[in-house]
């Protein structure tokens, strides 16, 4: 099969932000996508699964080359309460076992195996440069990326890869679109004392990154998706203020947001993780947003656009 034909690609997590935009881009390159999906299928290419019972429709494995697995509950959609926390562990955990046990079940196994991860796994490293070689840090998000990156267990006939997210910029959700509004009524400024690095990618290229991961064999294991140029938050709002043509004289300190968010604060907010994404690198991926106020324009520039060059992929699986 040349590098030109269509692949068949499972994923989870397709109603999310990353997930929507990958099944688009994949569409529209001549791939077929399938989507797990916890209610009743409205659709031929949609299959239910339901982790927290067990449940999983063999159907959607028959054929499928790759499975892109991004479902898991929110980090950040509700404070960190204990039963928040084990919500959060428990949906990575049960949900990437479930999807390994029925590759092991399989007939026809997929090629390859994608899981979401984050940068959380390194904890707050001040300014360590961290790649794919450092070691796990400490904090409840490093622990949830360890259990989250072994919970498929061992899969030897299929390629593994694991990628660790940095903050995706996106206008349409995730973090950029929370700082938005404050920042366009001029409200906007550093978190803490803005020192801290933080380590992004655009949307246009996380979706490009996973597709090269996919397309990639000699990737496997965890691969940080960030851009080359990381930020210290300073930075990070000084330039959002400046894409944004507001000011940016509004710092939160680091004790109002620790008495707002609790724990979340220190962990998603004030934690320095400075990120390189060697893995990307070294396979030959080439950004196409490598700098941030670039990356920034463009971002905001495309809205909910498709992210993407609508270029063709090489070869997914």
């Amino acid at each position: 099969m040349n590098s030109t034909d269509p692949r068949t690609v499972l994923i989870t997590g397709s109603t999310g932000l990353v997930g929507s935009a990958l099944a688009e881009f994949l569409a529209a390159n001549g791939h077929e996508v399938r989507t797990l999906v916890r209610r009743e299928p409205a659709s031929a290419s949609e299959f239910r699964w339901d982790p927290t019972v067990g449940f999983f429709d063999s159907r959607a494995m028959e054929g499928a080359s790759a499975i892109v697995h991004l479902a898991g509950e929110g980090i950040a959609s509700g404070r960190w309460t204990r039963a928040r926390k084990e919500e959060i562990l428990r949906s990575r955990v049960e949900g990437t076992r479930l999807i390994a046990e029925a590759i092991r079940n399989a007939k026809a196994k997929p090629r390859v195996l994608v899981t979401a991860s984050a940068i959380g796994f390194y904890g707050d490293r001040g300014e360590e440069p961290l790649d794919e070689s450092s070691a796990k840090g400490t904090g409840f998000l490093a622990e949830v990326c360890e259990a989250w990156e072994t919970a498929a267990g061992d899969l030897p006939d299929v390629r593994c890869v694991q990628l660790r997210t940095g903050v995706i910029l996106s206008s349409a959700g995730g973090a950029l679109k929370t700082m938005l509004l404050p920042f366009k009524l001029g409200l906007g400024g550093r978190l803490g004392h803005g020192r801290q690095w933080t380590s992004w990618i655009t949307m246009t290229d996380e979706i490009r990154a996973i597709v090269h991961v996919l397309a990639t064999e000699g990737l496997r294991g965890p691969v940080n998706l960030v851009a080359p140029n990381a930020a210290r938050n300073a930075d990070y709002t000084r330039v959002l203020a400046k894409v944004l043509r507001r000011p940016a004289i509004f710092p939160a300190p680091a004790f109002a947001l620790r008495l707002a968010l609790g724990e979340m604060a220190d962990e998603l907010l004030l934690a320095s993780q400075h990120v390189m994404p060697r893995a990307l690198e070294e396979s030959g991926f080439e950004f196409a947003h490598p700098k941030l106020e670039a990356a920034m324009r463009h971002e905001m520039s495309i809205g909910r656009d498709d992210h993407q060059s609508r270029r063709p992929v090489r070869e997914v699986g």
